[in-house]
């Protein structure tokens, strides 16, 4: 079992009047994806940094943690981040 960790920058858009996930990209580092995400935050509502280990063989998640938030999240994007 081998874990990989992936670092993304999740933006957040509105639809519907409602703000909803929209793109992620990929990061090569930590500091990277905190500083895209921030750079993206000018032109979004939002976007949040994330930390994804998951197994490199099967694609089962360990863990994801929430490096940094810019701008308008959901309330909710923490918890279902837990989730799912």
């Amino acid at each position: 079992m081998t874990m990989k960790t992936t670092f993304v920058v999740q933006t957040f858009v509105i639809k519907r009047k409602r703000l909803v996930p929209g793109d992620r990209e990929v990061a090569p580092t930590e500091s990277g994806a905190l500083k895209k995400a921030e750079a993206m935050a000018g032109r979004m509502p939002g976007t949040a940094a994330l930390k994804v280990v998951a197994d490199d063989e099967t694609g089962e998640l360990e863990g994801v943690t929430i490096l940094g938030r810019f701008g308008e999240i959901p309330e909710d994007f923490a918890e279902s981040l837990q989730g799912g």
